[in-house]
């Protein structure tokens, strides 16, 4: 089974919180019971999770032997140049080394996407912009460190692709059921 479930801002990654401070997890939005993460999402980023009961399904979602694509939207701030997308297309160097080459894109606000609750800062002397950007490893809060690493900070971040699936017209907290064929 494959489940493609769209992640709220603020929910954990798991179905258990140990913390002090009890938080949201995937226990909170009817998912099948045995399915588990095929990767994460940190607390403060959205969008598609992938779940499920095969393990091996899910290492060949995880795995980057097998170069999975994840495509996020990022909106960060300010609005980058040419030059600063061109250095994350070439790849930067973070604090654990050198990123892959990134596919990235200055987009048009994405007219389909929900407010995020709860809203991001925004700042009336300070533009922002999105951008669109496939990646082929997953370092963790790896976008976010990228597009600070031009100056660009990201405010939120969305994923809205792992290989061939896609998150389509998922609301936060909802989910589907996706043909669990093997992921090339």
């Amino acid at each position: 089974m494959l489940i493609a479930f769209n992640k709220p801002f603020g929910v954990l990654c798991q179905f258990t919180d140990r913390s002090q401070t009890p938080r949201a997890t995937l226990a909170d939005f009817g998912l099948p019971a045995g399915v588990y993460p095929a990767g994460r999402l940190d607390l403060d980023s959205e969008g598609l999770l992938l779940l499920t009961d095969e393990g091996a399904l899910a290492h060949r979602i995880t795995d980057p032997r097998h170069k999975q694509p994840k495509t996020y939207l990022a909106q960060v701030e300010g609005e980058p140049d040419d030059e600063a997308l061109e250095r994350l297309r070439q790849g930067v160097v973070l604090n654990d080394g050198p990123t892959r080459p990134a596919q990235v894109q200055r987009i048009a606000e994405p007219t389909w996407l929900w407010p995020r609750d709860p809203p991001i800062r925004v700042r009336k002397a300070v533009p922002d912009c999105f951008i669109a950007l496939t990646l082929s490893e997953g370092r963790n809060r790896q976008v976010r460190r990228m597009t600070a690493a031009i100056g660009h900070p990201t405010l939120r971040l969305v994923r809205v692709a792992i290989g061939p699936h896609r998150l389509d017209d998922l609301l936060p907290g909802q989910w589907r059921a996706l043909n669990a064929t093997p992921t090339p």
